[in-house]
């Protein structure tokens, strides 16, 4: 039997409807608000000035009325829509019973680890535990720390340019953005961050004659970006004259998001497992952004077949947006004791029951292969758009980055401007879509699996009519 309703069931049916100006004067009033009362650090509605009332499936209703459809999904959060009715059942359900478990066992603790080693990558299905602690992402990184020095004795770390694993302190400093870690110095000592393929940076410079002899793969996959990324890799974990300790993991996000939605090429990630193999190092991805989903495998990584040795993933696991945090590790790696790894809210049953729900509804719905028919739509309708500033649209499934450089070639302050451009002009006229890349430079799109096609039809009309504004 089908679960829940059919994906054209699950929205306000009139997205995109503007009948405001944005900001409207309800939403002017709490925002205003809101700067009164609320924390300096409060940043969405800074470049997105709208108020929220309610939400379904794909689209946001704001305090004026105004529909939009969302091509955010809160940060990728929300995999299976906003408010989803079979989500929400087996959530309310489980509130009327018990919501606060720590770690003692209940059906829905124990069926949501059942379901995630179900959908669990080959080399990790059958073989893994899994460990919930805090409700974040930057949670599950944080216990991440705690296995690999606990199962080799190592401090050192290691993290990549261009990554983003989280606010709090170990996290933060295997981020590699110097805007999350300004002013928050010392980070944690022995942090290195490589550098991170990045293919498009590689412009007329990537022939697999001169990848191949830079790069330590047995197998390379010919592109220059990767083979040096994984040469310094090596290096800096094999050389004695490196300068650094040999680290205990090598943590990698399997797509870059906050660093521009960057897809590394086909051998880097299985570069990465031969060198931690040959250097007793462990390799950690963190699927919390494009993991559950997203990409239209349940696990990114699952793209270039490549087993790490524990992944961490939060988001989208909640099913109905409410937190929690969770690491999926090997087995060989469970060797802490009692309270090794621990949080408050490490029983958030509530969530449990949301998560095995939305697998169900992804399952029954068959919106991994929905999620990628819909990406390749996305970006070839973006790759179409006529905007010579427009250098690569690129992702996986509904993981997708579209990154503009300026009249020199370069992602400069115009080429920031520009996005920001696209993203006023698309929320002006009803559709949600971000930004991400080092320089702010790429415009992110992370909607829902429940997005249908004629919503996404609808948003790409007025997301290109806005990309094709800004041409000189």
């Amino acid at each position: 039997m089908t679960a829940g309703p059919p994906i054209q069931d699950l929205h306000f049916a009139d997205a995109p409807s503007v009948t405001t100006p944005i900001p409207g004067p309800n939403s002017e009033a709490l925002l205003a608000r809101q700067r009164e009362v609320d924390s300096s650090a409060v940043a969405y509605p800074r470049s997105v000035p709208i108020a929220l009332e309610e939400a379904r499936g794909a689209t946001i209703r704001d305090v004026d009325g105004n529909v939009f459809l969302d091509f955010f999904a809160g940060i990728g959060v929300l995999n299976v829509g906003h408010s989803n009715p079979y989500v929400l059942d087996a959530v309310h359900e489980q509130t009327e019973k018990i919501v606060h478990t720590i770690d003692f066992p209940t059906e829905a603790r124990l069926e949501f680890i059942e379901r995630l080693n179900d959908i669990a990558p080959d080399g990790l299905k059958d073989h893994n535990k899994i460990v919930f602690g805090g409700p974040s992402g930057s949670d599950a990184i944080e216990g991440s720390i705690k296995l690999a020095k606990h199962n080799t004795g190592r401090t050192a770390m290691m993290a990549f340019e261009g990554s983003y694993h989280g606010a709090t302190a170990g996290a933060l400093s295997l981020t590699g953005g110097r805007s999350y870690t300004e002013g928050y110095d010392p980070m944690l000592p022995d942090v290195t961050h490589m550098p991170y393929p990045y293919p498009l940076r590689e412009r007329g410079n990537a022939d697999a004659e001169n990848a191949r002899a830079v790069c330590p793969a047995a197998d390379c996959c010919g592109d220059l970006s990767c083979g040096r990324a994984l040469e310094r890799v090596q290096v800096a974990v094999e050389d004695p004259y490196a300068g650094q300790e040999k680290p205990a993991a090598i943590w990698v996000e399997p797509i870059q998001g906050e660093g521009g939605v960057v897809v590394p090429p086909a051998g880097f990630l299985q570069g990465l497992r031969d060198i931690a193999d040959d250097n007793d190092v462990m390799l950690i991805f963190d699927e919390i952004q494009s993991g559950f989903g997203r990409t239209g495998e349940w696990w990114a990584a699952e793209w270039h077949g490549v087993t790490p040795d524990a992944m961490t993933m939060a988001k989208g696991i909640g099913g109905a947006g409410l937190p929690i945090g969770a690491m999926m590790y090997h087995e060989e790696y469970d060797t802490w004791g009692p309270g090794g790894h621990i949080g408050t809210f490490r029983g958030n049953v509530p969530a449990m029951r949301g998560g095995v729900a939305a697998i169900d509804y992804i399952e029954s719905h068959d919106l991994l292969a929905h999620a990628g028919e819909l990406g390749d739509y996305i970006r070839g309708r973006l790759r179409e758009a006529g905007n010579d500033h427009l250098a690569e649209v690129r992702g996986r499934g509904l993981f997708i980055g579209a990154e503009f450089l300026d009249g020199e070639g370069e992602p400069s302050k115009a080429a920031k401007g520009m996005v920001e451009d696209i993203q006023t002009y698309c929320y002006e006229r009803g559709v949600l879509v971000w930004t991400a890349g080092r320089h702010g430079n790429v415009l992110r799109l992370l909607p829902s699996l429940v997005m249908t096609h004629e919503q996404a039809e609808a948003g790409l009309d007025v997301v290109v009519e806005a990309i094709e504004a800004q041409v000189d």
